[in-house]
């Protein structure tokens, strides 16, 4: 027959409490350190703590803080209910300190940054007219050009815009007179 073990109850309390019993007890008054902590609870509990004490102790340690059981600052741990514990923080950079005496000044009509560019009357109109249409697939297609110039052609003019080909076009060579019309 298999022997079947017995599972005996742990010499050590779970780490939430010999962490909270290890800061009430050192009883330093500007908070205890990770490493203090260690040291408490390996003096305390010499021979029973698991090889991986230093990785639960810090595991731990975070997920207090993150709960709100601890307050972290200044390298330092504070159980949250402390009366001495600092009041916690929040992040960024503060707001100044305003001289009680000194005249407040109104705010001035500008505001921080580059002021915003003014609002185009047309772009406007036309982004709401054509708010209800479905846009277009693709790219919109470039303007025709004509064969006399680079503008469009008048509506009145008749002459019929000039397709360009795919890729790049051909050299145009001069025109060379040649010496039989000279002769």
């Amino acid at each position: 027959m298999a022997t079947e073990e017995v599972a005996k109850p742990s010499p050590i309390p779970p780490y939430p409490e010999m962490i909270l019993a290890a800061i009430e007890d050192l009883g330093d008054k500007s908070g205890s350190n990770k490493s203090a902590i260690s040291r408490y609870i390996e003096g305390k509990y010499d021979g029973d703590l698991p090889p991986a004490h230093a990785s639960l102790l810090a595991a731990h340690l975070a997920r207090m803080k993150e709960s709100g059981e601890l307050v972290f600052v200044k390298n330092n741990y504070f159980r949250a209910d402390a009366p001495d514990a600092p009041p916690k923080r929040g992040r960024g950079r503060p707001p100044k300190a305003r001289d009680p005496g000194a005249p407040v000044s109104p705010p001035s009509g500008r505001g921080r940054g580059r002021p915003p560019k003014p609002k185009d009357p047309l772009d406007a109109a036309v982004k709401q007219a054509t708010a209800g249409m479905p846009r277009a697939r693709g790219r919109p297609p470039k303007k025709a050009k004509t064969e006399g110039g680079a503008s469009p052609a008048p509506a009145g003019d008749g002459s019929t815009p000039v397709k360009r080909g795919r890729g790049r076009p051909p050299k145009v060579r001069p025109v060379v007179p040649s010496e039989t019309a000279a002769a």
